[in-house]
């Protein structure tokens, strides 16, 4: 299995009970095919630039373990979760 880190920004105006859920549903799509490392929020930090009409959002980074497969996995759910304004995921070098 290869390491990843993934980077995403949650919506900062919800409860954080739906936060924990959004980084919840995350971990669980990444542990399908690999194993989670490390989990680090952030917090709510300024965004560089507007994102559906927010300045601000709620970092979350993870680093993970995982098979190529999981990584379109992971993409689809960043563009299908409404509470996800941005993720990126990035291969770390060894």
């Amino acid at each position: 299995m290869t390491n990843y880190e993934t980077l995403f920004i949650i919506n900062p105006n919800i409860a954080q009970e739906d936060i924990s859920l959004v980084i919840d549903r995350v971990k669980n799509v990444i542990e399908t095919g690999g194993t989670v490392t490390e989990i680090a929020e952030w917090g709510k930090k300024r965004l560089a630039y507007e994102i559906q009409k927010l300045r601000e959002g709620y970092y979350v980074l993870i680093k993970f373990q995982a098979q190529a497969k999981t990584l379109d996995e992971l993409n689809h759910v960043y563009r299908i979760t409404e509470n996800i304004l941005r993720g990126i995921i990035v291969k770390q070098e060894n």
